[in-house]
């Protein structure tokens, strides 16, 4: 380990090997660092964070502090990290609550830019990127590969889908299907995130596919979508990904305010 010696780190906290903490540093009693972390410059670590191995952290990140949620009261939730992450300057991610699953999950590969924030309860799988100022309101999932740029904001319980892209200052107040890309106030799905899937190994002929199904569901005087998403599922040679797109929209319409999880959680 190389702790320098203006860092406060706590005898409870469990410190991996070859674990850099750098000056001004605070790792609180209930934490947890894996092997290889580098934690920066006057990074501040408290409450219940367990983290994997090989995670950055830039100067100034705020990991595990309490939910700016008004319900809690000091309950013993969590903040797990998986491997892999950076977490850039001033990022800050808050801890779980009990009215959400107790804990704040981000798994591995994730890229956090300066001072973008993820609120309580919130998961980030895996390959996820925030841009700088990306806000997320408590509950919001983020499934893999999604990126939001610039100062995009998140409703609470937003789930934004695999390999999405949300534009620069926009503003989701709805789930966001997966493939997609999203922008504006009031934001609007504006195609297929071809360059993300391209990036991501996926084939021409499901980037392809998938531009078929956007213009079958987002051209088209068919007010009724129930049937678009019916044709599409009866295609015996649909693709998976068209039919997790699909899915995912049917699952959003038909639950509260088009946010899923704001349906199975309580607010």
């Amino acid at each position: 380990m190389k702790i320098h010696p203006t860092a406060v780190v706590d005898s409870g906290a469990k410190i991996g090997t070859n674990v850099e903490i750098g000056p001004h540093a605070y790792v609180g009693p209930a934490v947890v660092i894996g092997d290889d972390c580098v934690i920066g410059h006057g990074c501040h670590i408290e409450g219940r964070v367990t983290m994997g191995s090989n995670n950055i952290l830039g100067p100034y990140a705020v990991l595990g502090t309490a939910p700016q949620d008004l319900k809690y009261h000091g309950q013993n939730t969590e903040l797990t990290i998986g491997d892999d992450n950076v977490f850039r300057e001033f990022v800050t991610v808050n801890i779980g609550t009990v009215t959400g699953n107790g804990a704040t999950r981000i798994g591995n590969r994730n890229y956090l830019m300066i001072a973008s924030h993820v609120g309580h309860d919130c998961v980030l799988e895996n390959n996820v990127i925030l841009v700088n100022a990306v806000l997320l309101g408590g509950h919001c999932h983020v499934e893999t590969g999604a990126q939001m740029t610039g100062a995009a904001a998140a409703n609470p319980f937003v789930t934004i889908g695999k390999y999405a892209y949300i534009g620069g200052l926009t503003r989701i107040i709805h789930d966001v299907p997966p493939f997609m890309k999203v922008e504006g106030n009031p934001s609007r799905v504006r195609g297929v995130n071809e360059i993300g899937l391209q990036r991501a190994g996926y084939d021409r002929a499901v980037i392809e596919e998938l531009w078929e199904a956007y213009k079958a569901i987002y051209r088209t005087k068919e007010l009724n979508r129930s049937v678009i998403y019916d044709k599409i599922e009866s295609n015996p040679n649909a693709r998976s990904e068209v039919i997790c797109l699909v899915r995912f929209l049917r699952r959003s319409r038909d639950s509260v305010h088009g946010r899923y999880l704001e349906g199975s959680q309580k607010a």
